[in-house]
């Protein structure tokens, strides 16, 4: 029997310890619930995705803006597992868990065999895999277009590179390979629009470790060939960068606040993306927007930035992993920094997913060669790596353990953070879902107290404020979050049924008509659109409503004998 190569054991040894020490480290997430934030629009209250795998959900994922974004593919792996579990949680999580397994593999296997760098891929595979910052990637069901998109994105460096060494060697292969990168990065752009800035890591991997761009030498030539082979991954990002902006946009998702103020959040808010790499402490789910940052914390932000950038492009000739490092990481976090800023959050730890690798080359290329101009520098390389991933390990054990269900999710983030109105919300909505409604009336008030800008804790309070009795209260709430987001399907629905309710039927047609305009699919909607307008003996128009309410929702065992009853007193409409 041929035994195997040095190199070859150590490259099986070393993706067995990831795969396997991944698997265990996330194992308890098989216990774990879907959360109240996001997992219930993507699945555990989605019609169309617990249907499973069928030609409605398919035309639906990719004719449509769903939770304002279009990353088709992420609908479809979400009934995909829908179809295989149901709405089996843990499953669910597995899946991710399978998706982040697979990154570090591929991630490894990529830095390997570009660089011959075996141990030091193996450390940067490793951060990857059992990072603190990674948490919220794999724990959270609806983050499944993070691992999702990361996954194609690592296959087409690969394709990339494979492509690159084909067209160096004037192979047949290359074309063929070229076209499997453009597919990748297509597919990473319909997992995540995120992903828009994979043309330029594609650059960087040109001047290092492909080494096809002569920074010794600059040649135009070679720099014009370098971007042209590049022009139909830039257009294709380019195309998802606009249906994106529409989309979230039109979803009133894009925030209106002040340039000033997103733009003295981006410097501080990298390098506290940095500090928590090397101290992830605090870490939540929401981070919330500081509306006013001291000027010199800014000016301090830029200046570090600035210099550390100087520092990368002076240095590119003799360490070009430490440019393209630190500038994959500035890079590929340009679309989620707060030029355009999408939701409440200052920062997210799932938008450091992907730019956390260019950070951990930089770091773990550095800290080999500081070691190796040391005596003992071998011992002292293995103390500080071991010393870092045992810190990883337990702090990812224990950050893991605040995923276990919204109530310990959102209790955590209130801990760790101040004025934190989105965290006061959900885990008002996690009490609420418990029967607890008098805690989650208390946390809506106090959410709405520090944000009353915030649409979905407006809505809440609204609801909740029904249930206690206290209808004049709820309407002024209920009013605001229509007012603050029109294009909520769920408050115009809500601010109909009270309408409704209360006998002000033209007021809750017009609620009802406002939420199927951005939720056509909204089979409640047109059930209780349909109820009103009987009552104002619109016939004609609520059978055709009823009608869609079924076509949406067939077992809806209630509409089928309102639309019978319907269609008895009226025989014309059938």
């Amino acid at each position: 029997m041929t035994s195997l190569r040095p190199d070859r054991k150590f490259f099986l040894l070393a993706c067995l310890v990831l795969a396997l020490g991944t698997l265990v480290l996330y194992s308890p997430v098989a216990q774990f619930s879907f959360v109240d934030f996001d997992d219930d629009e993507y699945v555990s209250e989605n019609p169309v995705t617990q249907a499973g795998l069928t030609w409605q959900g398919l035309q639906w994922a990719f004719n449509g803006i769903h939770v304002g974004n279009w990353h088709p593919l992420s609908w479809l792996s979400h009934e995909l597992d829908c179809q295989l579990f149901g709405l089996h949680a843990g499953a669910h999580h597995l899946v991710n868990v399978a998706f982040h397994i697979a990154n570090t593999l591929l991630l490894f296997a990529l830095l390997r065999g570009l660089t011959g760098a075996a141990g030091r891929s193996a450390f940067v595979a490793a951060l990857f895999a059992w990072h603190p910052l990674h948490v919220e990637s794999v724990a959270w069901v609806a983050e499944r277009k993070d691992v999702l998109s990361t996954f194609f994105w690592l296959l087409t460096l690969m394709a990339y590179a494979r492509y690159a060494n084909d067209a160096k060697l004037k192979t047949k292969d290359a074309k063929r390979f070229y076209a499997l990168a453009l597919l990748a990065c297509a597919a990473a752009l319909l997992s995540k629009p995120m992903a828009v800035t994979l043309p330029f890591t594609l650059l960087l991997l040109d001047v290092w470790p492909l080494k096809r761009f002569p920074i010794f030498d600059f040649q135009f030539p070679v720099f014009a060939k370098m971007f042209i082979e590049k022009i139909p991954f830039f257009f294709l990002s380019l195309a998802l960068c606009a249906v994106t902006f529409l989309a979230q946009h039109g979803a009133g998702a894009v925030s209106a606040l002040a340039w000033s103020i997103r733009l003295a959040n981006v410097p501080v808010a990298y390098l506290r993306y940095l500090g928590k790499t090397f101290w992830p402490a605090d870490l939540a789910i929401v981070y919330p927007y500081v509306y006013h940052w001291p000027a010199a914390t800014v000016a301090g932000a830029v200046l570090l930035l600035a210099l550390v950038s100087a520092l990368a492009l002076a240095r590119v000739r003799r360490q070009p992993w430490f440019a393209v490092g630190w500038f994959w990481f500035l890079g590929t976090l340009v679309p989620v920094i707060g030029f355009v800023q999408v939701g409440a959050q200052a920062m997210a730890d799932r938008y450091f997913y992907i730019p956390s690798i260019g950070l951990f080359i930089a770091l773990v290329w550095g800290a080999t060669e500081l070691c190796a101009a040391r005596p003992n520098g071998k011992f002292l390389l293995s103390v500080l790596g071991g010393s870092a991933l045992a810190g990883c390990v337990l702090v990812t054990s224990a950050q893991i353990e605040n995923w276990r269900n919204s109530t310990s999710l959102f209790l955590h983030a209130l801990g760790v953070t101040q004025n934190n109105y989105v965290a006061d919300n959900a885990l008002g909505k996690a009490f609420e879902r418990a029967g607890n409604n008098g805690r989650a009336l208390v946390l809506y008030r106090e959410a709405v107290r520090i944000e009353p800008r915030y649409p979905i804790s407006q809505y809440n309070l609204g609801l909740a404020l029904i249930g206690f009795g206290l209808q004049d209260e709820a309407l002024e709430h209920l009013a605001a979050a229509a007012q603050l987001d029109p294009r909520n399907a769920d408050a115009q629905f809500n601010l109909g049924i009270f309408f409704s309710q209360n006998q002000r039927l033209p007021d809750a047609v017009r609620c009802f008509e406002s939420a199927l305009a951005v939720r056509p699919d909204f089979a409640a909607a047109h059930a209780r659109l349909a109820e009103t307008l009987v009552k104002l003996e619109k016939f004609s128009d609520a059978a055709a409503h009823f009608r869609e309410a079924l076509r949406w929702q067939p077992d809806q065992d209630k509409v089928k004998k309102e639309l019978a009853e319907l269609l008895a007193a009226q025989p014309a409409l059938k």
